[in-house]
């Protein structure tokens, strides 16, 4: 990111040493209809947090289809019983380090 307080700062943008010795990077997006561009992928997280999300919500949806559904407890307790296996599984898997 560019150092926005200096007078000229938004035109001088270039790949070079940065404060503390950081390097900075500035990308040059083309504003033509039309032309490909090529943006660095970003971060999605990794596959066990994927899957722990995944079952959570399953659960939920589990829970909250029995209790629509008719009285059939046990159907949510087996919900309640999964969200509680994904949760335990997204804090083992520390999955609050994958948002960046």
């Amino acid at each position: 990111m560019s150092d926005q307080v200096e007078p000229g700062a938004v035109g001088s943008v270039a790949a070079g040493p940065g404060p503390a010795g950081l390097a900075q990077q500035a990308a040059f997006v083309p504003q033509t209809p039309g032309t490909p561009v090529s943006y660095p992928r970003p971060f999605h997280g990794r596959p066990v947090s994927w899957f722990a999300v995944g079952l959570v919500m399953v659960a939920f949806l589990i829970g909250g289809l029995a209790l629509v559904f008719g009285p059939t407890w046990w159907l949510f307790w087996l919900g309640l019983g999964l969200a509680a296996i994904g949760g335990l599984i997204a804090a083992a898997t520390n999955i609050f380090e994958d948002w960046y």
